[in-house]
C-alpha cells in the first residue's frame, strides 16, 4: 500500500501512533558521514524515512536513500534500533518512532542537489557535524562517534 502513513492518519487523526522507520549511515572514502538538510524542518539528519506497508526495514532504508539523495546503496549491517523516542518535529501529529539504522555502502547513482524532501546533502567530518534535528538522530550520531554498534534503545 502506497502512503501508509497518510492512510493511518486519515483513521486516527493526530493521535499517538507507533511509526517504524529505517535509515542508513553512509561514509565516503575519506571517512566523512553523509547528512541531509531536511525540507520539513530545515535541519540536518540521517537519510531515511517511514516504512510503507509490505516493505521490510531494509527495503525502506534503500528506497529512502534513493528518494532523498539519488544514491543507490547496499545495506552491509544493522547498526542499531532506536525505539524509545517521540517525534516532536511532526506536530500536530504525535508518534513514537522506531528507527532501524543500517550501515550502507554506495553502489551507484548520483548525489542530487535537492528535491521535495532534501534541501542539501553534505559529507561531514565526524568531529565537525551540525546539530541534528531530533534527539533520536543525535543519539545515533553520538553512538557512531563513540564506536558503538548493534545498539538497541
Amino acid at each position: 500500500m502506497d502512503n501508509y502513513i497518510k492512510w493511518i492518519r486519515e483513521k486516527v487523526g493526530h493521535d499517538m501512533v507507533i511509526l517504524n522507520c529505517a535509515g542508513c549511515i553512509i561514509f565516503d572514502e575519506a571517512g566523512r558521514i553523509l547528512l541531509q538538510r531536511r525540507d520539513d524542518c530545515n535541519k540536518w539528519g540521517f537519510l531515511g524515512g517511514m516504512v510503507e506497508l509490505g516493505e521490510s526495514v531494509e527495503e525502506t532504508a534503500i528506497r529512502e536513500v534513493k528518494e532523498e539523495s539519488g544514491l543507490d546503496v547496499k545495506v552491509t549491517s544493522l547498526f542499531g534500533v532506536y525505539s524509545k523516542y517521540f517525534a516532536e518535529h511532526m506536530k500536530p501529529d504525535k508518534a513514537q518512532t522506531i528507527v532501524h539504522m543500517f550501515k550502507a555502502e554506495v553502489i551507484g547513482g548520483k548525489l542530487i542537489d535537492k528535491n521535495k524532501e532534501t534541501l542539501e546533502l553534505k559529507y561531514f567530518d565526524l568531529n565537525n557535524t551540525p546539530p541534528l534535528f531530533c534527539k533520536q538522530h543525535q543519539d545515533i550520531l553520538d553512538d557512531i562517534k563513540s564506536g558503538k554498534e548493534y545498539i538497541y534503545r
